[in-house]
């Protein structure tokens, strides 16, 4: 009979405390999960722009290469001359 009692005193005040307990830590780390993906999202972007942006002047530069290439009318030592020149530095004629 006392066993009885016991048993019924931990199923009732005592698995309740104990399932709400565990609730809420398991609230608290999806919460957590959810804040971890949304950061790792943000910083995927971010690669993901500055490869593009990366990828963009590289394809600019391959263009400026096919038209020194395929331009029949410019001497190519002059093209390579003006590509050295800063876009900020002024020619000194």
């Amino acid at each position: 009979m006392n066993n009885t009692v016991l048993m019924i005193v931990f199923i009732v005040v005592g698995l309740p405390v104990i399932l709400g307990i565990g609730s809420d830590s398991l609230r608290r780390w999806l919460k957590h999960k959810e804040k971890m993906a949304e950061v790792l999202s943000a910083a995927t972007a971010e690669k993901a722009a500055q490869y593009a942006a990366q990828t963009e002047r590289l394809e600019e530069r391959v263009r400026v290469l096919e038209r020194i290439v395929t331009d029949k009318g410019v001497a190519l030592a002059d093209e390579i001359e003006g590509l050295r020149v800063l876009p900020d530095a002024r020619p000194l004629n």
